[in-house]
């Protein structure tokens, strides 16, 4: 690409050192004649730009591979990404509670825990108790601070991506507008006595935020459904969101607010959250189950304790859980046709055979036939480490994107 230094193009292909990465990394070319071919670099400047990525520590050398030449020889040595070189920290923030893992950059969790942590405390005492638990993991495995090269997290609310704020967000009293990048990650300094990590270069360990859908979504799609270019995922907790993800990459919108299912008005009376009327989450949600129960003599306090029910077979709580997929089934009929997804996959506290049974009802009652076609409707996988595995995801891809690598390897001197 003309007009940035070390970047030439050939059919369009980038070749600098982070594009080099990018294709090993992606399985694309993983030895060094698949890089000359796939960029139409020479071997000097392939085995230049990769000899910075070894000094760096994130490339090394794997066993033979198939024989380049057609003449035969001897088998090329490939190349991998060395996921042991640094660490990320993950945190997926729900309203009462908090789970969070030290995983690998390939995605592999190390450790992890759970906890109550309640998100109307503020944000002062959250990411405080985030941080906390963060340094008890580092300890736990033996990791040093300066070895962890990000962190994720995932918050119950929209979110500025470009600031890393939470905006106007329904669940989060006292939340809005806050700096949470930077308190999180001077907590986890004080915390840890940690100053620059390891692998960032310099300046403190970076921050990553973004909504709990929207990493839960990240994270299924990552690891079980690369292959589907419209994937979306909706959590049913406390309250309703979906995350979306197209050409492998997050949909958020203008300013982070897609997705917020819950608050589409379903011509209801009930009070929602929110301080309106007539919401979805009002009625359908994992907290609208639970008032229900109560007021049915089937005490419930949250969407976690509807689980439980559900998980016992409760035969009140699974009428309701059906119910309420049908409601929410209602809605995702639009979506699907606006969307037209390959998967549409039901996650959070409801989610379970009743709720998923009142989705598909209305689901494929209101939706065209067009539109479901090839469509998958099924409950998440990775279950409540989705949202874990979304935010390990979301720091490595930001870090080892092609412009970013440059910008690391010139900090870090090599």
């Amino acid at each position: 690409m003309t007009g940035k230094p070390g970047r030439t193009a050939r059919g369009g292909a980038q070749t600098s050192a982070g594009d080099l990465l990018d294709l090993v990394r992606s399985g694309r070319a993983v030895t060094r004649g698949a890089l000359q071919q796939m960029t139409g670099l020479s071997r000097a400047t392939v085995g230049q730009r990769l000899d910075r990525l070894f000094r760096a520590g994130w490339l090394r050398e794997g066993a033979g591979g198939p024989v380049d030449s057609p003449l035969g020889g001897r088998p090329a040595i490939t190349l991998e990404f060395d996921g042991s070189h640094a660490v990320v920290l993950a945190a997926d923030l729900d309203t009462r509670h908090a789970r969070v893992a030290l995983l690998t950059l390939t995605g592999e969790i190390l450790a992890e825990r759970s906890g109550a942590l309640v998100v109307e405390d503020g944000p002062e005492t959250v990411l405080d108790g985030l941080a906390r638990w963060f340094a008890e993991l580092l300890t736990e495995t033996g990791h040093a601070p300066e070895a962890v090269c990000g962190i994720g997290l995932g918050v119950p609310g929209p979110v500025d991506s470009e600031t890393g704020r939470v905006v106007q967000p329904p669940m989060m009293s006292g939340w809005d507008g806050y700096d949470i990048r930077g308190r999180l990650s001077r907590a986890f300094s004080e915390h840890t006595s940690a100053g620059t990590g390891i692998d960032t270069g310099t300046g403190p360990v970076p921050v990553f935020v973004d909504n709990d859908a929207n990493l839960m979504a990240y994270g299924e799609q990552r690891t079980g459904y690369q292959d589907c270019r419209a994937f979306v995922l909706v959590k049913v907790s406390t309250g309703i969101g979906a995350g979306v993800v197209v050409d492998g990459a997050l949909y958020r919108g203008v300013d982070g607010g897609a997705g917020d299912l819950g608050h589409i008005r379903v011509g209801t009376e009930a009070l929602c959250r929110c301080g309106s009327y007539g919401c979805l989450a009002a009625v359908a949600s994992g907290g609208a189950v639970a008032r229900r129960l109560t007021e049915a003599g089937v005490p419930a306090a949250s969407g976690s304790d509807v689980r439980d029910l559900l998980a016992a077979g409760h035969p009140e709580a699974a009428a309701l859980a059906r119910e309420a997929g049908r409601q929410v089934g209602d809605v995702l009929a639009t979506v699907v046709t606006l969307l037209n997804p390959g998967v549409l996959m039901i996650a959070g506290d409801l989610a379970g055979t009743p709720f998923l049974t009142g989705v598909r009802e209305l689901l494929y009652q209101r939706a065209l036939p067009r539109s479901t076609a090839h469509l998958d409707v099924l409950t998440a996988r990775l279950g409540e480490r989705a949202g874990l595995i979304g935010a390990g995801a979301l720091v490595v891809e930001h870090l080892y994107a092609p412009e970013r690598v440059e910008e690391r390897l010139a900090a870090l001197g090599v």
